[in-house]
């Protein structure tokens, strides 16, 4: 039997991420889903036809200095979510990750359900960067895209 599609989702983080075996970057389970929600209810993105998702976004809302410590190789991401304090002001969003399934990618999915996410924090925090850790040529040029749509600086960490 063919896997669902939030199986496939779940297969793809894995393949890309591999976060078990690296204990730097940000396991995604309930605490952290939750977390997540309490910094921002716009952290967690997803584009879901009814049939399960085809593609999730997670960003972290969160402090320059913790940006600036991530950046330089100071901190990890596990650490970046952390020591992210809940109900902050923040002036920064992290690109954490944009997963797509193959068919529903170069569609511009990622790109407008991150920009709709960032929108909703401008609301309530004056969001002056976006940053982001790039896996993939794919993920580099997504956020680049962002970065351009709404006129934000882009700094990344080097892999």
């Amino acid at each position: 039997m063919a896997l669902s599609k939030f199986e496939r989702m779940i297969q793809l983080v894995t393949e890309v991420f591999d976060v078990k075996n690296d204990p730097a970057q940000l396991d995604v389970g309930p605490e952290v889903i939750a977390r997540l929600q309490e910094m921002h209810p716009s952290s967690l993105s997803e584009y879901n036809e009814g049939d399960g998702p085809a593609a999730w976004i997670l960003l972290i809302p969160t402090t320059t200095v913790l940006m600036n410590e991530f950046i330089s190789g100071q901190i990890t991401e596990q650490q970046l979510f952390d020591q992210t304090p809940v109900g902050a002001s923040y002036e920064v969003v992290y690109l954490c990750s944009a997963t797509v399934l193959p068919e529903y990618r170069s569609k511009g999915i990622a790109r407008q359900l991150a920009m709709d996410a960032i929108n909703s924090m401008r609301q309530q925090h004056s969001i002056k960067a976006l940053f982001v850790w790039p896996f993939s040529e794919g993920g580099d040029t997504l956020a680049e895209n962002i970065a351009r749509s709404l006129s934000l600086p882009l700094l990344k960490k080097d892999a």
